[in-house]
């Protein structure tokens, strides 16, 4: 594992640093209501440095399918571009976490879905284990890249000092690319 990355919200402005950096996730919503009013430049920066980019939907109870379509009716989706369930409310359950991963899925066809949580979540919350196309764990250990879970992973955030910091389980930016990138999006047959 060598590639490091970031997470962006409204509390980090516009224009962060990229430097050291690989990949990057933005919030865009939460809920039905709220988006992240600085996305688009967040974007922008990523887009500029060469980052592979990733945008998160923050969950709140309710129904899943309106939050689902709220958080995609928000992006102008790319190639490449990595969808992700931020799942930190205990009012959002399990099943409604699978049933989003999978209706964003079904959405956006061509576009890899990841199920962001902490070991808390994970461990004692999940009685599923679907993550979507893979899982994003947050743990604050002290060890970059390995997070006390038995379930395979492929990003670990490890600190929020000085902003959530994450290690991608790939050897390189290319690698992360490559899989965020499926051939058959692209336009070639598999």
């Amino acid at each position: 594992m060598t590639i490091k990355g970031i997470d962006v919200s409204s509390s980090q402005p516009e224009g962060y640093k990229t430097s050291g950096s690989d990949f990057v996730f933005i919030k865009i919503t939460e809920g039905t209501s709220y988006t992240n009013p600085k996305w688009t430049g967040q974007r922008r920066t990523a887009r500029n440095a060469g980052l592979v980019t990733g945008f998160y939907h923050f969950a709140r109870p309710g129904p899943m399918k309106p939050q689902a379509d709220y958080f995609l009716s928000q992006i102008n989706l790319a190639d490449g571009d990595i969808l992700v369930l931020d799942w930190e409310d205990p009012g959002v359950s399990g099943a409604w976490k699978d049933s989003w991963l999978r209706q964003v899925r079904t959405s956006a066809p061509g576009h890899k879905t990841l199920l962001y949580c902490n070991r808390d979540f994970w461990e004692n919350r999940d009685t599923t284990s679907f993550a979507g196309d893979g899982l994003w764990i947050a743990e604050y250990n002290g060890k970059p890249g390995q997070p006390d879970i038995q379930h395979p992973w492929l990003f670990h955030q490890y600190t929020d000092t000085p902003m959530d910091t994450s290690i991608g389980n790939f050897k390189d930016k290319a690698e992360l690319r490559s899989w965020s990138r499926p051939l058959v999006h692209l336009g070639h047959s598999a």
